[in-house]
């Protein structure tokens, strides 16, 4: 064959394997598509999902925002918008739709107006659930400050697809819509979840009338929560405040959620804090210079927090901060069984979705998702994997789930592979369990037991 009638066969065959093989290729446009490095337990699992809204009114509540300089703080009925993701019929990865957020830091902000944007999922709005496999254990979400229930939609899909009931909170007075005063948000958080942990419970118990009737375990749940989030749910699940800290709300309304003044809901069965703000290295980090020990916390406090916990934090996190930040509530958290993974070089941002393409043309609205020393789809693909393992172990029992978090080296850098001429492990072999050769790289995993 001439040179010339070469060039035109290869010219004419490349772009035709070219489209046969992205028309074969796994989408990567939603958040939460594996990518081929992903770990194991990253999949997503064999139910489609279904997802719904609720709007629920938790009466009587304490009008932080309004609360006057002096006399009694005004009560109004405080609303809660809820996303609820749950196994659904059909294939696993087969649904469609469309979650709407807006950009921003609150509604007053010019440098950050708030600029709509559409988060493209895999679920089914209103799906019928899955018939004689429930009820599910329950997953609360609760995200960051600013934030939205839709945040972490990669890991809510995943874990519905997966058999949970996840329940993604819009926390009044701190999305991305409606930012107002932060006392709201810090005593709010851990009401918040225990308010939604009860209609959760109230909606999915047989015979409600719910369309989640029958769908829900509430007495297995774990709560997640990511920065202001992590801090609610530590609080919630029994790590109770210290007193230093009740100027920072009007009226002395915290001394509700200090150690010893309130009781933790015994459904509560985990915790996964993700970057988890209120440690002393975040408190100062706002010009709080009276803070306790631990900044919101005390031996005492985090003495209180006695259901198994993952912590997730960057070592170089500059919002709630690893060393004298989130490193100290994981080490000093001695009656929990807890474990603590770090992603070297990463900064705050390691619990959202990637940043959608409407953040592009702007600086903070961008850098409120990304991480500049990772690619946040494999951070996702990460999260997945790991709090799978955590929630499969501790909320249904999955004792083999164990052998994912429990790691023969907590360095992934100093991983030795070692293996037989068969490919099975030798006995000096320290690779993590369900990741492929070559890619456990830049994570840190480490364990404590209670005392």
């Amino acid at each position: 064959m001439k040179r010339s009638a070469l060039f035109l066969t290869l010219a004419l065959l490349v772009p035709a394997a070219h489209a046969q093989l992205a028309a074969s290729a796994p989408s990567q446009s939603v958040p939460g598509d594996a990518r081929p490095d992903a770990p194991e337990l990253s999949a997503r699992g064999p139910y489609a999902v279904g997802v719904r809204t609720l709007k629920l009114t938790n009466p009587g509540q304490l009008d932080i925002v309004n609360a006057p300089k002096e006399g009694p703080i005004p009560r109004y009925n405080r609303p809660l918008t809820v996303e609820v993701w749950y196994p659904a019929q059909g294939d696993s990865g087969s649904g469609s739709t469309t979650y709407t957020d807006v950009l921003g830091s609150g509604p007053n902000d010019p440098k950050r107006p708030n600029t709509p944007f559409t988060i493209p999922g895999r679920a089914t709005r209103d799906a019928p659930p899955v018939a004689g496999k429930a009820p599910y254990p329950l997953v609360i979400v609760s995200h960051g400050y600013p934030g939205s229930r839709f945040l972490m939609s990669y890991l809510t899909e995943n874990l519905a697809s997966k058999g949970y009931v996840v329940a993604s909170i819009d926390h009044t007075d701190s999305t991305h819509a409606d930012k107002a005063a932060f006392a709201s948000t810090l005593l709010n958080r851990a009401i918040d979840d225990n308010f939604v942990l009860g209609e959760m419970a109230r909606l999915g118990a047989a015979g409600s009338g719910s369309p989640l009737s029958g769908l829900v375990n509430a007495d297995d749940t774990a709560l997640v929560g990511y920065s202001m989030g992590g801090y609610g749910a530590l609080n919630a699940a029994g790590a109770g405040y210290g007193p230093e800290m009740l100027p920072l709300v009007p009226g002395g309304a915290l001394k509700e959620r200090q150690t010893g003044n309130y009781k933790v809901d015994p459904r509560i069965k985990a915790v996964v804090a993700f970057a988890p703000w209120g440690g002393d290295a975040a408190v100062k980090g706002i010009g709080v210079n009276f803070g306790g020990k631990y900044g919101f916390w005390d031996e005492a406090g985090l003495a209180g927090l006695k259901v198994p916990t993952m912590f997730v934090v960057g070592d170089r996190d500059d919002v709630a901060y690893y060393e004298g930040g989130v490193k100290p509530l994981f080490e000093n958290a001695v009656n929990a069984e807890r474990y603590m993974l770090v992603y070297e070089n990463a900064s705050h941002n390691t619990a959202p979705n990637p940043p959608p393409a409407a953040s592009l043309n702007s600086f903070d609205d961008y850098m409120h998702y990304a991480e500049p020393a990772w690619d946040m789809s494999r951070l996702n693909n990460l999260n997945q994997h790991f709090v799978t393992a955590f929630l499969d172990w501790k909320l249904k029992g999955k004792a083999e789930d164990a052998a994912y978090l429990n790691v023969p080296t907590p360095r992934s850098n100093d991983i030795k592979v070692s293996r037989n001429a068969d490919g099975t492990p030798k006995a000096d072999d320290t690779s993590w369990k369900g990741f492929k050769n070559r890619t456990a790289r830049g994570i840190e995993l480490y364990k404590m037991m209670p005392k």
